[in-house]
């Protein structure tokens, strides 16, 4: 297998970060406990969210020396993610690994042709009553599918992947946490993979057609005990709005960023940067899973910024899920829908978190409501200024009323802070490159 194994002692490092001690603490009621100062070594503290409830998350920490591996690769990172076992495994990205390395190209099926597949299916010639089939659409199907197996990784349990030092990431990947127990990911820069082969479906989007695609960027499904921290993920080098636009509607290659899907519970979203993308990160993915996910879907998200995104900062249904403490920017001249998408069930609780709105930008619109549930949303800023955010929802979209009061209080938080000293506490220490 070509992965290189390496002791502790000489692969570890300290990550030094402007503002971060060098030691990290991780604090349990009154008493502060000290973290090794290897990021690989490092568990959730012990209040740090819905990912620290019960066993709470160490990921791979306890690993022993044959289950730490160094990666520069795609095909030494999914290799050492299979070694092992069940063993606890500590994971170190090295600099920027790409899944697509060889292009799109490299996974069409033969005879797949892109130009013949818009003759085929050209509205005009195709219509709008039924799905595409023939030819091209399963030779399409069938370089998804050879996509779909060489980009996805599968995380195992008791697992710590954590990129080392400031430019470490994967492009084009998507980190599948499915099924698992106790995972960490940590201080990588994760570009967005975009779906080669998206399918037009002719009946999407009030029967005017649609462009369908796959693949997010990590996918927690059906996993507990689940700590993403210290990330940036974005769409990188590849904006939705440099991309082309097919039978009068966007090519979207993009999925979302982060999902918490299908049963997934006790989950911390700490510390991260989202940045230029559209769908960003969903809570429950349908309102006809109440079977996997009524009761679930337990999520704390604190200290993160989301810039340049247009949607699902979340979106959430079924879960309790707290938001606290994050920066949301919204920029002239950008795409937006909402921030929080209120769904089916969900129980969201949004409190200090601090919005910088451009103008012309509503505060109205950063809650969204699809059904029936009440949130609570108490000291949230908004430029600066404290804003009741169902309220000014409710004044101005009255068609769409929103409940205040959630029915439950978050009680696994770190420290607190002043909603109007987020923006330059996480501008400074959210994202990859700067972990603690």
């Amino acid at each position: 297998m070509n992965v290189r194994k390496c002791h502790d002692h000489v692969i570890t490092r300290a990550v030094a970060v402007a503002g971060c001690a060098a030691l990290v603490l991780s604090v349990s009621g009154t008493a502060a406990q000290a973290q090794p100062r290897d990021p690989g070594r490092q568990t959730l503290g012990a209040t740090d969210g819905w990912g620290a409830h019960g066993t709470g998350t160490t990921g791979g920490a306890r690993a022993d020396a044959e289950h730490v591996y160094t990666v520069t690769t795609w095909e030494e990172f999914r290799a050492a993610l299979k070694d092992g076992g069940s063993a606890p495994r500590i994971i170190k990205v090295k600099g920027m690994i790409d899944a697509v390395s060889a292009g799109c190209d490299a996974f069409a099926a033969e005879g797949y042709d892109f130009q013949k597949y818009l003759a085929a299916y050209d509205p005009a010639v195709w219509g709008h009553d039924k799905p595409v089939s023939g030819e091209q659409e399963e030779l399409r199907a069938a370089s998804a599918a050879e996509q779909d197996r060489s980009i996805k990784a599968a995380v195992p349990a008791n697992t710590t992947i954590v990129g080392v030092g400031r430019d470490a990431g994967i492009r084009g990947g998507s980190l599948q946490i499915k099924g698992v127990d106790n995972v960490i990911v940590r201080n990588l820069t994760v570009e967005a993979p975009i779906d080669c082969f998206p399918q037009w479906d002719p009946t999407d989007d009030n029967g005017t057609g649609a462009w369908n695609s796959e693949y997010d960027g990590v996918v927690v499904y059906g996993s507990t005990h689940v700590w993403i921290d210290h990330n940036t993920l974005t769409d990188g080098r590849y904006p939705d709005s440099a991309l082309p636009t097919y039978f009068g509607k966007v090519y979207q290659q993009h999925d979302g960023l982060l999902d918490v899907v299908r049963g997934a519970d006790y989950v911390t979203v700490s510390w991260n940067s989202f940045k230029d993308h559209d769908k960003t990160m969903l809570i429950g993915n349908s309102d006809s899973a109440a079977a996997d996910d009524a009761g679930k879907l337990k999520v704390t998200l604190h200290h993160n910024r989301f810039e340049g995104i247009v949607e699902r900062a979340p979106r959430v249904r079924f879960g309790q899920v707290d938001s606290y403490n994050n920066h949301f920017v919204i920029a002239k001249g950008q795409k937006w829908g909402y921030v929080y998408g209120i769904g089916k069930d969900s129980r969201l609780v949004a409190e200090h978190n601090a919005f910088t709105l451009a103008q012309g930008f509503s505060p109205a619109k950063i809650l969204k409501k699809w059904s029936e549930a009440p949130l609570t949303a108490a000291n949230n800023y908004v430029n600066g200024e404290l804003t009741d955010l169902i309220a000014v929802h409710n004044a101005q979209i009255p068609s769409e009323t929103l409940q205040s009061g959630a029915g439950w209080q978050p009680v696994l938080r770190t420290k607190v802070d002043s909603p109007k000293a987020v923006p330059g506490i996480v501008g400074s220490r959210a994202g990859a490159g700067r972990i603690c």
